[in-house]
Parts: structure tokens; C-alpha cells; sequence
């Protein structure tokens, strides 16, 4: 039996609403391959190269844009440049292994459209205020950069009827069952049933 193709979930919401921790959370019982994106941002205190994110040159990734091989979606954020690798992601999926990306709004609207078998899942936070603690809590950016961030946030927030799935994060353990609900609820699709699969079950 050929092997059926992998899952491939794309979490994504404002910038401060949970998603890191989401997913660092979800590792802890879920198995998938998570996408490491390239992004031209200055990294934080405590980032690595190659694990949280691979950081390039803006040069370096208009080449990669305009080789186009390079990404699966790519969007600018506050002026950075943010970028998910193709070439693994179609690698994995097609071994039967599920993908996860975390991603800009933009970018996530990029992969809906390229991927049609996409799982969009959108991260909600419980208001806007609480997501200004979060990003004030953080304390990697200045104020002004933050209301750039919080402004684009009511934006994508009102998006939020384009994707699949909303998982409220007031509690990132109700958050992370939320997901995994999910994760089963796709893998026992009838639209993931192959002709192949149906053909074996009525013949035995």
C-alpha cells in the first residue's frame, strides 16, 4: 500500500499570542517534523541559528526569493523578511510524516492558496489587551515597535473566519488538547481515504 501523505499543519496568530510555547508543548506528545524558517530579523536573547530560526541577510533572501525554488510562502512582517523552505516540507510530507509550520498570517494565507490540503489552525488570543502584557512582558522590543505589532494584530485577528480551525489561548493546556483534538479529527478524514484503501477494504 502506497504510503498516505502526512499532515500538514500551519499554526499561526499575532506575534506574542503563544505560539512558540504552543508548540514547544505539543512536542512533548505529538511526532511531526516542525519547519524551520529563515528570517531576516536580528535574533533574540537565547535564539540559535538552525533552531529557532535560520537568520539571514536581507540580501541573502531576496537571492533565494527570486532563485524561485526557494519557499513555500514568504512574507514581510514590521520589516523583516520571514520564509519557510519548500523542499523539506514536501520531503516529509510525502514519507508520511506530519509538518508543522508556526508563521505570520501573511505567510499562512500564502500556504492556503499553494497547499490545498493545508490545515490552517489560527492561535486567538483572549483580548488585545492581554496581548500587549505579553509583548510588554517580554521585553524584547520597544513600545513603539510593540503598537506596530498590536495594530497589525487587530487586522489578522478579524481574519480569523479564513481559517479552518481557532484555538483560543487563554490556557495553553486547554490550547495544546485543542490541537491534538484536531490532529485526530484530520487523520480519521474520509478525505484523506485513498482509492487504493477503499479498494482493499471491499475486497477482503
Amino acid at each position: 500500500m502506497a504510503q498516505k501523505r502526512g499532515l500538514l499543519l500551519v499554526m499561526t496568530g499575532a506575534s506574542g499570542v503563544g505560539k512558540g510555547t504552543i508548540r514547544q508543548e505539543l512536542e512533548k506528545t505529538e511526532d511531526y517534523y516542525y519547519s524551520i524558517s529563515w528570517t531576516t530579523r536580528e535574533s533574540r536573547p537565547g535564539e540559535e541559528n538552525g533552531v529557532h530560526y535560520f537568520f539571514k541577510t536581507r540580501d541573502e533572501f531576496e537571492a533565494e526569493i527570486h532563485s524561485g525554488l526557494g519557499f513555500l510562502e514568504h512574507a514581510e512582517f514590521v520589516g523583516n523578511h520571514y520564509g519557510t523552505p519548500r523542499a523539506a516540507v514536501e520531503e516529509q510530507l510525502s514519507q508520511g510524516r506530519n509538518v508543522l509550520l508556526e508563521i505570520e498570517v501573511q505567510g499562512a494565507m500564502q500556504v492556503k492558496k499553494a497547499m490545498d490540503d493545508a490545515i490552517l489552525i489560527f492561535i486567538m488570543p483572549p483580548s488585545l489587551t492581554e496581548l500587549k502584557n505579553r509583548l510588554v512582558g517580554r521585553a524584547t522590543e520597544p513600545l513603539e515597535k510593540i503598537e506596530k505589532r498590536l495594530s497589525k494584530a487587530r487586522g489578522e485577528i478579524l481574519m480569523a473566519h479564513e481559517f479552518k480551525y481557532c484555538v483560543l489561548n487563554d490556557n495553553v493546556e486547554r490550547a495544546v488538547q485543542d490541537i491534538q483534538a484536531i490532529i485526530r479529527a484530520e487523520r480519521l478524514s474520509a478525505q484523506r481515504l485513498t482509492d487504493e484503501e477503499l479498494s482493499e477494504i471491499v475486497q477482503h
